[in-house]
């Protein structure tokens, strides 16, 4: 599996974080969801753990 955490846009206008094919949080608003990847990227040993 893939580790690329990705923010896609949902249908109803809120955004879904993914890392690789998982969804790891959705109903985010952009800002909500580009910090939750920003701060995946400053901690790199959770995606080792997910």
């Amino acid at each position: 599996m893939s580790n690329v955490i990705r923010v896609k846009p949902t249908h109803d206008g809120t955004y879904t974080v993914y890392r690789g094919e998982a969804v790891l949080v959705s109903g985010l608003t952009r800002l909500q969801a580009e910090r939750y990847e920003a701060s995946l990227s400053l901690r790199p040993g959770i995606l080792a753990h997910a």
